[in-house]
Order: structure tokens, then C-alpha cells, then sequence
């Protein structure tokens, strides 16, 4: 008689996942500059974050097994990963106005190897894997709430009801449920939905556009769109150049009467980062150390803070001190002001600047665009060219 190889339920590995994540979570050996990740929950409890920011290098260090279960089953495993941490939530919150109740979520950065693609390489291979991504945003829709939880209320019976929503968005592997509100229970019996109670999840799309400098001589860049939820939403804008951490999913066919077998496909966020190197043009927000606070206050308090400044500006450039101080108002702007009688009055400023061939005209301009976070250097014969090609149009 053969012996039967026993297959564990996917309860069971979920368990194990979720115990081993919170093992590493403990593990004091992976500190980084924030100190071990056990030790940096309460802080971010404190300062009412949900998502803890996890090395995927040390989870690799500590278990590769884990990490490479992780690149390749994200959609089980994450939601493992989070109830470790939301268990480990609440056992370390000590301030009452800890709201451990919400939904905490573990995101990942570091290496990802093979892993770490553009929008042209993205290929089938790729599908339900663990991905990282570079590129620029190009749009952003709005931000809408998305169902997660719905209550309803039966007056005839006396009882509540509720029922939970599940779409292809959804992280894990779990069945895409309905979408409409349920008007009466199994008897007949009519339900009210009771919105106060019900729960709810911001959620918002961007695209992704390959960088034009990567793209191949003579094609245009691709895109692929990415899908934000909860407290990801609204962390880049359109013209950032980012990196997404995500999975890469396949959304079905939508047009059921179509015999296509294409599918669409986006990426679900795990994390979003903005890219720190102003190389190529990429904004990342500034960090402003205490240092830098005491030294702009000392420089606030000095009576020649206007000459200081202008004279920082292009300090290699000799001389030019009216148009140093004229390009300074122009980066710094004023103060807009709204009349009695309703004119408004502008705080920007434009600024023309005319002057002999070889004065340095173009070389402070250089200065403004790597000082500036969303300067362009243009021309007049690019930007004529442009308006006599190209249209704008507002996305609906």
C-alpha cells in the first residue's frame, strides 16, 4: 500500500507565513538606521502610519526560502505578512489613542534583481510575481472610495447584515465578489444600507511611462497603469518619476461577448517612492534636517537676507546683482492679492531678460533649472515647434 504525501491546507500555510514573518519581525540581527522593526512600531503608531517599510535584503538575509516564496506568491503571502504585523499592532500599542482597529500593511524596498523592470519588459513571465518599477507619471485620476465592508439592516426582522466586496484589485487570491448593494434578505424582507457603519478604502489609478531616456532611439515610451489604495493614494503627481513596488496582475476580460483572449493588466502597489536623483530631470521631495531649520531661522532673523540670497545665486557669475535679485523674486514669488472691487492680483512674476551675446544670460538660467524642483530649459524655437504640433487636453 502506497503512502499518501499529505497536501497542507492553505489555513495552515498562511499560519506558518504569518509565524515566520513574525520571527523576523522580533529578529534583532537586520537593524538599519531606524533600529530593529519590532522597536519601530510604536513610532509609527504614534505618528498614526499603517504601513511598516521592510527590507527585502534582510528578509532575504534572515530566510531565503521566505523572501523567494515572497517574489513569486506575493498575493498570499502579503496578507500573511500584514496580520503578523497587525497581531504585533496591538500587542505594542500603549497610548489609548493607538487606533489599532485599521488595516496595517507591510511594504517592501530594496533589491529586487531580475525583478526590477521598466513598462517594455514587462512580460507574461512576470504575472502574479513581485515586481519593481520605474518610471514617470503621466496621469492620475481621482481619488474615489471603494466598498470594502457593507451593513444593512432589516426593519422587518430586526437584524443586521453584512457583506464583504472582493474585485481583480483586491490583494490575495480571493474570488471577485458583486459589486451592487443586496436590496432584501433570503426571506424577501427589504434591507436598508446603513453607510455610517459601513467601511470603506480610498483608491485611485496613476500611469507609469517608461523614462525617455531609456526608451529605444526612435520608439515611444510605454506605459502600464498601477492601481493605489488606502493611505498610497496621492503620493506622486503627475511629472514625478517614481519607483513602484508592486504585483503584477491580469484583470480578466471585461467584454465577455468578445472572443479575445487578451487581458489588461496593471500592477497592485505594495509601496511608491519618489526617485531622489534630480539626474534627467527627477523631483524628489527636499529633506530639511533641525540643522536646516536653525539655519534658515538665523537667516530669517538677519535684516540682508534678500542681498544674501541673490548674492548665492550663481555666486560664479560676477556682478548682475538687479537681475540676480530679479530671478530670486521670481523663484520665491510674493503674495497674491484679492481687492474690494474683485480684481486679483497675482504673487508670481514674469521675467524678461535681454542682454548682449556672452553676458551670462544662459548660464544663470542653468542655475534656476537645478534649483528649481519643476524647471525646463526650453527654446524659442522648441516651444514655437511644439505649439504648432502638438494640443493639450485635460483627461475626464
Amino acid at each position: 500500500m502506497s503512502a499518501v504525501t499529505e497536501i497542507p491546507l492553505a489555513d495552515d500555510i498562511a499560519l506558518q507565513r504569518s509565524n515566520q514573518f513574525s520571527e523576523f519581525l522580533e529578529f534583532e540581527g537586520h537593524a538599519n538606521e531606524k533600529g530593529a522593526y519590532r522597536d519601530q512600531i510604536p513610532a509609527m503608531l504614534e505618528n498614526k502610519q499603517r504601513r511598516l517599510m521592510v527590507s527585502i535584503d534582510a528578509l532575504r538575509q534572515w530566510n531565503r526560502g521566505l523572501a523567494m516564496e515572497l517574489m513569486n506568491n506575493p498575493a498570499e503571502c502579503l496578507p500573511a505578512f500584514d496580520t503578523a504585523l497587525a497581531k504585533m499592532a496591538k500587542t505594542l500599542a500603549v497610548n489609548e489613542t493607538d487606533d489599532t482597529s485599521l488595516p496595517f500593511y507591510v511594504g517592501f524596498k530594496g533589491s529586487f534583481g531580475d525583478h526590477h523592470v521598466n513598462p517594455r519588459s514587462l512580460r507574461a513571465t512576470y504575472l502574479g510575481k513581485f515586481v519593481c518599477i520605474e518610471g514617470i507619471v503621466t496621469r492620475c485620476s481621482l481619488v474615489r472610495p471603494k466598498v470594502v465592508k457593507s451593513i444593512h439592516y432589516a426593519e422587518k426582522t430586526n437584524s443586521f447584515y453584512m457583506r464583504e466586496y472582493h474585485d481583480a484589485t483586491t490583494p490575495g487570491n480571493s474570488i471577485p465578489t458583486g459589486a451592487v448593494y443586496p436590496t432584501q434578505d433570503d426571506n424577501g424582507n427589504p434591507l436598508i444600507t446603513e453607510f455610517g457603519y459601513s467601511t470603506y478604502r480610498d483608491h485611485q489609478s496613476i500611469s507609469i511611462q517608461e523614462m525617455p531616456e531609456r526608451a529605444p532611439a526612435g520608439q515611444l515610451p510605454r506605459s502600464v497603469d498601477v492601481i493605489l489604495d488606502d493611505d498610497l493614494v496621492d503620493r506622486a503627481k503627475p511629472g514625478d518619476r517614481v519607483s513602484i513596488v508592486g504585483i503584477y496582475r491580469s484583470l480578466g476580460n471585461r467584454n465577455a461577448n468578445q472572443s479575445s483572449s487578451t487581458f489588461k493588466t496593471v500592477i497592485l502597489c505594495n509601496e511608491i517612492s519618489l526617485l531622489s536623483t534630480k539626474a534627467g530631470g527627477g523631483i524628489a521631495a527636499p529633506v530639511i534636517t533641525d540643522r536646516d531649520i536653525v539655519q534658515i531661522t538665523e537667516l530669517a532673523r538677519k535684516k540682508n537676507s534678500f542681498k544674501t540670497l541673490a548674492e548665492s545665486l550663481a555666486p560664479s557669475i560676477w556682478g548682475h546683482e538687479y537681475i540676480k535679485r530679479a530671478v530670486l523674486m521670481m523663484l520665491l514669488g510674493g503674495v497674491e492679492k484679492n481687492l474690494e472691487n474683485g480684481t486679483h492680483i497675482r504673487g508670481d512674476i514674469n521675467m524678461l531678460m535681454v542682454g548682449d551675446p556672452s553676458t551670462a544670460k544662459s548660464q544663470i538660467l542653468r542655475y534656476v533649472l537645478n534649483i528649481a524642483p519643476l524647471a525646463i530649459a526650453t527654446t524659442g524655437r522648441g516651444s514655437s515647434g511644439v505649439g504648432l504640433t502638438a494640443a493639450v487636453t485635460t483627461d475626464k
